[in-house]
C-alpha cells in the first residue's frame, strides 16, 4: 500500500475512532492525539463535513467599519474582520458552528499577533473552532490593511 494511502487509511481510523459529531448535519471537529492540541492556538486540525452539505463561501473580511473607513491598527482591524464574519454568516443565514474552514492573510506576521488572533477566534467559536491556515503577506488589496478572514461554511 502506498505511504499516502495508508496514512490517508490510518487517519480514516483516527477520525472514526473521536468524531464529536452528534448528528449527521453537524460538522465533525478532528484533532488527532498524535498531531497535538491546535486548539491554544484557535483552530482544529481537520472539520468533516455531511456528505450532501450545501457550501458557501465568504470572500476576505477586512477590519472596515459600517462606513467603509479602515481601522488604524491590527488588533482593531482584525476584531472588525470578525465582526463583519459574522455579520456575513448572518446575511446568509449561517452560524459561526458552521464554518468548516478559515483561511487568514497577516501582513507581516510575526508571532506577537498570534494573541490576538486566537482571542478573536476564540470568541467567535468557541470550542467549535473551524480548520484554520495563516497565510502571511507583504501586503493585501488595500496598503493600509493589515488582515483579513474568508470562510468556508457549510449551510442547513
Amino acid at each position: 500500500m502506498p505511504r499516502a494511502i495508508k496514512h490517508l487509511f490510518i487517519g480514516g481510523l483516527i477520525i472514526m475512532g473521536i468524531s464529536t459529531a452528534a448528528t449527521a448535519q453537524e460538522l465533525t471537529i478532528v484533532n488527532p492525539p498524535n498531531l497535538g492540541d491546535p486548539t491554544p492556538n484557535g483552530y482544529s486540525t481537520a472539520v468533516i463535513v455531511p456528505a450532501n452539505a450545501r457550501v458557501a463561501y465568504i470572500s476576505g473580511q477586512g477590519g472596515f467599519d459600517g462606513t467603509g473607513a479602515l481601522l488604524p491598527d491590527f488588533a482593531t482591524q482584525v476584531a472588525q474582520a470578525y465582526a463583519n464574519l459574522g455579520a456575513a454568516l448572518e446575511g446568509i443565514g449561517a452560524r459561526p458552528d458552521q464554518v468548516a474552514k478559515l483561511t487568514v492573510f497577516v501582513v507581516d506576521h510575526d508571532m506577537s499577533k498570534l494573541g490576538v488572533l486566537t482571542q478573536n477566534v476564540t470568541a467567535m467559536f468557541g470550542d467549535r473552532l473551524p480548520a484554520q491556515t495563516l497565510v502571511p503577506v507583504p501586503k493585501l488589496a488595500i496598503d493600509p490593511m493589515l488582515f483579513e478572514v474568508e470562510a468556508v461554511v457549510v449551510l442547513e
